[in-house]
């Protein structure tokens, strides 16, 4: 199941930590929450701008070097590294399936609610 780029939450409070040493003096008006949604929209903006890169690489090397004689991939790579976001179905299965493993829901209320949501219609 596909999930967003996101850094690690150690790495996203080692670069706030550095930031403020740099900026010698606490800085207010950051919140944990914002930090981390601008690191992951960060994260997530440098990855798409490199698979664009990558892409457009590929597309004209596949037709310029002779050991890379294949038909122009970019855009297929870019469907295969960027795939589409999880329909509301899965998101409900993967979050029933980490509420069950923290064991916040039992056995049989996981298998009812997982039945159910299996029956639904993928949209």
């Amino acid at each position: 199941m596909t999930r967003p780029i996101t850094p690690p939450s150690e790495l996203v409070q080692q670069w706030d930590r550095e930031w403020r040493e740099q900026q010698n003096a606490p800085v207010i008006g950051w919140s944990a929450n914002l930090l981390a949604y601008v690191a992951a929209r960060a994260a997530q903006w440098g990855a798409d701008q490199q698979l664009a890169e990558d892409a457009k690489w590929l597309d004209h090397n596949a037709l310029n070097e002779p050991h890379l004689r294949i038909t122009p991939v970019g855009e297929s790579l870019k469907e295969a590294m960027r795939p589409k976001p999880l329909t509301l179905k899965e998101q409900a299965l993967c979050e029933l399936v980490d509420a069950y493993n923290l064991g916040q829901i039992d056995d049989s209320t996981y298998d009812t609610i997982r039945k159910a949501l299996k029956a639904l219609p993928n949209d």
